[in-house]
């Protein structure tokens, strides 16, 4: 006869249930939820200590997850992917990714899943998703599907292939190192890969085709189209486009490139095209032809102020009002680079008819005019300077230009920390913390900028989601769970038996932590083994595969809450695309296992 849970268990398990409650229905914030679960746990415990424990010991155990590894591990890790993103460093790998991605959206995302899952049964699933995060961040800004449909998708897909490895998580290392010792043979690495890929064949086609229709579009819309800045193209000595016909270039180009009055014959250095796109269009141009569109010695003055001043360069736009010195002047005489020391990229001019002779300058250019947008680029004071003096409006949405100078440095930081951690020279948390360090003192990310690296909400998230892992296992709650399955499991076939333990083990590896699943979950899969005299190597494999099903909610597992933030996800994301999957692989992998062991 089981014993009813002692008071602590039961109110363990009511936060926990109150919690998932709180977090589905959405109606306070993320934030708000968390920090009421860390506040009820505190003042339960201060009040109601556990036995044997002072009252201080329950805000020790409340609030630690503010000070634990894993939160800083997952700082840590954000810091590294900002300084990839600020950097340009995945730029390359992002545009590889784009030209499958405008062949086809959903072969790009078949072929981003298939890298996701076999780079994670070597390496661990999480620099792995840090790695792939930036790269689907531009790719959404490129036009490719948005962020909130590729993320979750491709998270799955990083902790399917993690599960095919003893190697692929850290969670698959402690339950086969625990059911070592508690006498079953070590498994090797490849153990039980043949099992997980015949899952994957049905989890696949599920998290390619149905789990981004179960995503919304979480991109924040446009108020207003975005601007076409008009410019000119300077060839350059070394550009592409020299001895080229340009109607042969266009299909290099980005979308939404026009050229205005187009040469006849094939292109000449230091020829001045006529050409307008968006602020992004434009620089793809620039970068595919090796062109400017600014005066190369302004752009040169400026580059070598940044780095000198050790400060970012800006591309901000500036509206002209009535009283600017520019009104009627064009860029060619307004003097601005020699004044200020910024260059103007483009003039956007908002619903007026092109083309009045009296809106042109002796060149050929645009006239300055009332209500025109300037993109200008320079440093933040110049910038500040250039605006004050010459009455313009700087908008809001000033963007910093990457570092490209320091993009190998980087990914040279990046692949320190992910190499070292994936071939075991030190723990995640210590490389990705010496790799978030690396970027600070290098300057690639700068220290005051921090803050747009990091979400609050993950932040909150992960600390109560630790205080509810610790809460559970220290109060007993997860013990008395096991014992009360393990009590039905001797009426159930084989299959039943491997399926509930499987279940069991997902329940706490999605409420509370995957360690806390395994180390709860596998001495109690090998008792059961024991009296329901089977063998023990498949439900241990329940277990490993139970503790990896952590795709129901965002606290299941860090990488779940790395995308998060990028992702705009609520909790109700998670549990939509997550608790099929974790049904459809608990249905199969107990199949698997029941075939494969005869049982």
């Amino acid at each position: 006869m089981i014993e009813l849970p002692s008071f602590h268990a039961i109110a363990a398990m009511l936060v926990t249930i109150a919690m998932f409650v709180g977090f589905v229905r959405g109606r306070m914030t993320i934030e708000i939820v968390s920090l009421l679960t860390i506040a009820v746990i505190a003042v339960g415990l201060y009040f109601f200590p556990l036995p044997g424990n002072d009252p201080t010991d329950g805000l020790v155990l409340a609030f630690a997850g503010f000070g634990h590894y894993a939160l800083i591990t997952i700082c840590a890790l954000m810091v590294m992917g900002r300084g990839l993103v600020v950097t340009g460093a995945l730029e390359p790998a992002a545009r590889l990714l784009e030209t499958v991605f405008k062949k086809n959206l959903q072969l790009g995302l078949l072929v981003s899943l298939f890298i996701a899952f076999f780079l994670s049964m070597g390496v661990n699933n999480t620099p792995v998703l840090v790695l792939m995060i930036p790269i689907f961040a531009a790719l959404a800004a490129r036009g490719a599907l948005p962020t909130s449909k590729t993320l979750i998708p491709l998270n799955a897909a990083s902790l399917l292939g993690g599960l095919a490895t003893t190697i692929g998580t850290s969670t698959n290392i402690l339950v086969v190192s625990i059911a070592v010792d508690l006498g079953m043979e070590r498994m090797g690495v490849f153990h039980f890969t043949p099992i997980v890929l015949a899952a994957s064949l049905v989890a696949l086609p599920y998290i390619w085709l149905v789990m981004p229709r179960l995503l919304d579009d979480n991109r924040v819309e446009e108020q207003h189209a975005e601007r076409r800045f008009q410019s000119r193209l300077r060839i350059g000595s070394d550009s592409a486009l020299i001895g080229q016909e340009l109607s042969a270039l266009l299909p290099k180009l980005p979308d939404g490139i026009e050229f205005h009055d187009a040469p006849n014959g094939p292109i000449e250095q230091q020829m001045r095209l006529k050409i307008s796109g968006t602020h992004e269009a434009l620089e793809e141009a620039m970068r595919t032809l090796r062109g400017e569109v600014a005066p190369t010695w302004v752009l040169d003055r400026i580059r070598r102020k940044s780095s000198e001043a050790k400060q970012d360069i800006i591309v901000v736009e500036m509206t002209v009002t009535a009283d600017s010195r520019l009104l009627s002047r064009t860029l060619t005489t307004s003097g601005i680079a020699d004044i200020h020391g910024v260059a103007v990229l483009g003039i956007h001019r908002p619903d007026r008819i092109l083309g009045e002779k009296d809106k042109l300058g002796e060149s050929g250019d645009l006239r300055i005019a009332e209500g025109d947008v300037l993109l200008v680029m320079g440093l933040q004071d110049d910038l500040q300077n250039f605006a004050r003096s010459d009455s313009l409006l700087m908008l809001e949405g000033a963007r910093e230009l990457p570092r490209r100078s320091k993009a190998l440095l980087a990914a040279g930081i990046m692949g320190f920390a992910v190499g070292t951690a994936s071939i075991g020279i030190f723990p995640i948390a210590i490389s990705a913390l010496a790799g978030a360090i690396l970027m600070f003192l290098t300057g690639c990310v700068k220290f005051d900028r921090v803050g747009r690296a990091l979400s609050a909400q993950v932040i909150v998230l992960v600390a109560a989601s630790i205080a509810i892992g610790r809460i559970i296992l220290e109060s007993g709650a997860a013990e008395w769970l096991g014992l009360l399955m393990s009590s039905g499991l001797q009426y159930l076939p084989a299959a039943g038996v491997l399926a509930a333990i499987m279940l069991f083990v997902t329940v706490l590896t999605n409420f509370a932590s995957n360690a806390t699943a395994a180390t709860v979950g596998t001495p109690i899969a090998f008792a059961i083994a024991a009296q329901l005299q089977l063998p023990p190597e498949p439900l241990i494999l329940a277990v490993l595969f139970g503790c990896n099903l952590c795709y129901a909610t965002p606290i299941a597992y860090q990488t779940n809450m790395l995308i998060m933030a990028e992702g705009s996800y609520e909790f109700k994301d998670y549990v939509r695309t997550g608790l099929p999957l974790v049904l459809l692989m608990v249905t199969t992998l107990s199949i698997l296992l029941v075939m494969s062991y005869g049982l």
